[in-house]
């Protein structure tokens, strides 16, 4: 099942659940607006390409779209639909005052120089520069684009409608960018995980965790975790993966991936299949990569007694009905992976503000914030005896659904 399909069938059934009936249902899963725009570049040999632009936005009932803009050459319109409805439901969750968006541009970015991206994001941004701003649709970066793509953006938009620092966030700190955002998705699975573990009685020092991935999210989640007392036993990355069971050395591990970009060959863990990583004995796992991951094929084998989803959308429906069953507990990716995007809203508020917080401010709100998010998570569970899963996204379409009804939307 892809992840439209899947986004749509939880979707469904928090709706069944809730008892919305069938218009509300309708308007909440349509999108507000899909954009497609031709963006042609002269390249750097001074001959002409011509790529495709988009942005959907989803839902705005709750405040201005919100979503990450990604580069790559294969951009699949169900995949952007299903991450702009989930960026709907992941705001909702958070309870921050947005909806959802995605877009991007089909292209490769490693084939392109960096003055070549700067012309093609400029003129992107002259495309669409009328259908996004503070208050209608606040891009992020996501697969492909960072902080320079960001202030390229930034920097357009201006020209139109003056300086506008809160048109994007993920921004260069120098450029109005929040301190704490690089390390903010990982931060936040942390607060997640022992908001978690703490209603079993546990926490995060002394149990064995595995992180399948060891990007941006995975490396900062692993550094963390090790900080607080949790002993890594397997991470994994494109490159491979490796195991040890007394714990990985985190900090030797971080320093010896920069050097090498990957953990391929890292001396202090036994290097093992990374296909195997999953099904590896642990108390928690932590899939930070790819969708997907954890299907049908895999799911009876794995051992973990928490997974925590990190990764958007790593379980599919077979694989959460198998563990459900197993008693196995998934902490679902649009609570889990929120950090990011709380703190987002942080960087825009600040904006807005013209007054920038300190790192330990922006740490402190998105521990409240995440903190907060799982009890009323747990409220959700309880009223409609259901999964976290159901529980999140129970919580998510209620806060949208209310929104739009609120609004005189429903019609």
């Amino acid at each position: 099942m892809n992840a439209l399909a899947a986004t749509n069938r939880n979707f469904r059934l928090a709706s069944r659940l809730l008892g919305l009936d069938s218009k509300i249902e309708k308007s909440l899963l349509i999108p507000f607006r899909e954009i497609k725009v031709e963006c042609s570049i002269p390249k750097d040999d001074g001959s002409l390409a011509t790529y495709v632009g988009f942005r959907i936005q989803h839902d705005n009932s709750r405040g201005p779209m919100k979503g990450g803009i990604r580069y790559h050459p294969e951009v699949e319109p169900d995949e952007v639909n299903a991450l702009a409805q989930l960026m709907t439901w992941k705001t909702a969750v958070a309870n921050l005052p947005y909806g959802g968006a995605k877009g991007g541009i089909g292209c490769d970015p490693s084939e392109l120089s960096a003055s070549e991206l700067e012309r093609l994001t400029r003129v992107f941004t002259q495309k669409i520069h009328d259908l996004i701003g503070v208050h209608i649709d606040v891009p992020a970066p996501d697969m492909g684009t960072g902080p320079q793509t960001m202030a390229w953006i930034l920097d357009e938009y201006s020209k139109f409608h003056g300086h506008s620092p809160a048109v994007v966030t993920g921004k260069p700190i120098d450029l109005g960018g929040s301190l704490g955002r690089d390390a903010a998705t990982g931060r936040g699975v942390l607060f997640a995980t022992e908001a978690l573990l703490n209603e079993y009685g546990k926490s995060v020092s002394g149990q064995r965790f595995i992180i399948q991935g060891f990007g941006n999210v995975g490396s900062w989640a692993a550094q963390l975790i090790y900080e607080k007392g949790g002993k890594i036993v397997a991470v994994s990355d494109i490159t491979g993966a490796i195991k040890n069971s007394n714990g990985l050395d985190i900090p030797s591990l971080l320093r010896y991936t920069k050097e090498n970009r990957g953990i391929k060959g890292f001396h202090g863990g036994d290097s093992i299949d990374p296909k195997s990583i999953l099904v590896e004995d642990c108390d928690v796992l932590v899939p930070a990569a790819l969708g997907g991951v954890i299907n049908r094929e895999n799911a009876n084998e794995i051992k973990a007694k928490f997974i925590v989803e990190a990764a958007n959308h790593p379980t599919d429906p077979d694989a959460d009905e198998i563990l459900k069953k197993k008693g196995v507990v998934i902490l679902p990716d649009i609570y889990a992976n929120s950090g990011g995007v709380t703190v987002s809203y942080f960087e825009w508020v600040q904006n807005i503000q013209g007054f920038m917080w300190n790192e330990e401010k922006v740490n402190k709100e998105l521990k409240t914030y995440m903190t907060k998010g799982f009890k009323d998570v747990k409220e959700m569970c309880q009223t409609h005896n259901c999964d976290l899963r159901m529980g999140a996204f129970t919580l998510a379409v209620n806060r949208v659904a209310r929104a739009t009804v609120l609004r005189g939307w429903e019609a």
